[in-house]
């Protein structure tokens, strides 16, 4: 079998155990066991326990950012792109409850080196989040008044939000993607809506 081969069984096997266990309970025996391969193989692949963690965060962070991206036409007007990215996001997830569960959960309770590999992806869906607020502001006014520090935030709120919602989309098999990302648009953008048209609440 050829090496990237094996070793993506590897990861998917690792991505299962590690997703289900978390780091520390996780076993070299079991993921080399649901891999079909021997233990002393999976350290000649990936050197370390720590090290295929690592590597299953970084090919799950991947995948994520890519299937969001893939999902969003660039054409498309903010609100739909939003829609689109969303739709992606929440199909991934519950297409890959394993590898979501490795970076939501699992590798924040890992320790400094992986909070540091998810924070990296967080970070990169962040910033296409924040593209597409100020893309928003753009399409509603010649002239928008929507800070960049108030964009920014306005995007850690949204991707905060649909992280949580993934949770719970993905504890209920009778919510599909659409729906989850329905939600979303319906607590955010509605809000989002209001802001552009320089509507703010006020706690005055």
């Amino acid at each position: 079998m050829p090496r990237a081969e094996r070793e993506r069984q590897m990861l998917d096997a690792a991505v299962l155990v590690f997703g289900k266990r978390g780091y520390r309970a996780a076993s070299m025996d079991e993921i080399a066991d649901l891999a079909g391969v021997s233990k002393p193989l999976v350290y000649l692949y990936l050197n370390s326990k720590e090290d295929l963690f690592s590597a299953c965060i970084r090919r799950e962070s991947a995948a994520l950012v890519d299937a969001i991206r893939a999902g969003v036409r660039t054409d498309a007007t903010a609100d739909r792109q939003l829609w689109e990215g969303l739709t992606a996001f929440f199909a991934h997830t519950a297409e890959r409850p394993d590898g979501w569960a490795v970076l939501h959960s699992q590798a924040r309770s890992g320790g400094d080196p992986f909070v540091a590999e998810v924070v990296a992806m967080r970070e990169e869906i962040v910033a296409f989040v924040t593209h597409l607020i100020a893309e928003a502001a753009r399409e509603a006014h010649d002239n928008p008044e929507l800070a960049e520090r108030e964009v920014a935030g306005l995007a850690q709120a949204l991707v905060g939000a649909a992280e949580a919602l993934a949770g719970w989309a993905n504890g209920d098999a009778s919510v599909s993607a659409k729906e989850a990302a329905a939600t979303m648009m319906n607590f955010a953008w509605s809000g989002l809506g209001n802001l552009m048209a320089g509507e703010r609440w006020s706690a005055r």
